[in-house]
């Protein structure tokens, strides 16, 4: 087979991989995991032969959507540590993971619900935790994070995020990306700002990826 055909035979299967996943994480995001598998084809633009052929089954197809969702928060808390400023990274793992959050909406919680034991995402939450918590101290020392901020106040940001409501996806996005505005004010250090409240532990049970 001539190579240029094999590189584009690759590269469409490829791109339909990636076509399938983003129409399934959408539309269990905002139908649940009922939608049948056939819908999830239509959307994606491919055949159903090409999706089941990919992922035989739905319990499949949405564990690695699930997954795709857990390496986007990874990279992005990596992305925050490689950031010379600490401060900015920190920003940016804020700004970024509530929106990730927003556009997930309610797939993480049908997916937790409809298959419990599917994955375990144990070691990348202990990974990611340390990693948030190392970039946190960085921040800290720069002067800009206020010195009082504990990693569950990141992990108490998070869950306020997830509960914002709109009347379409885009406005989910637009709030979360001023909520996570006015939190990374709050963070800000600044001088004479008032001591917060003793913290409320959240972080072993509530791990900072797509299941916050």
């Amino acid at each position: 087979m001539d190579d240029r055909l094999t590189h584009k035979l690759r590269s469409d299967a490829l791109d339909n991989r990636e076509r399938i996943l983003e129409a399934a994480r959408t539309v269990f995001a905002a139908e649940g995991l009922h939608v049948p598998m056939r819908e999830i084809a239509r959307r994606a633009g491919v055949g159903p032969a090409t999706l089941y052929r990919r992922f035989p089954t739905k319990e499949l197809l949405a564990t690695e959507a699930f997954a795709d969702q857990m390496r986007a928060c990874e990279v992005i808390v990596a992305d925050g540590l490689d950031d010379p400023d600490p401060w900015r990274g920190f920003c940016q793992v804020i700004e970024r993971i509530c929106e990730l959050h927003a556009r997930d909406r309610g797939f993480t919680a049908a997916f937790m619900a409809t298959f419990p034991g599917a994955i375990d995402f144990a070691t990348s939450r202990t990974h990611t935790l340390d990693a948030v918590a190392e970039l946190a101290r960085r921040a800290k020392a720069t002067g800009k994070l206020r010195p009082d901020f504990v990693l569950d106040d990141l992990i108490l940001v998070l869950m306020a995020n997830n509960g914002l409501q709109a009347a379409t996806p885009a406005g989910r996005v637009a709030a979360s990306r001023r909520f996570a505005a006015l939190a990374v004010q709050a963070l800000r250090a600044a001088p004479g700002a008032e001591p917060l409240p003793p913290p409320a532990r959240l972080a072993p049970g509530r791990p900072l990826s797509p299941t916050s």
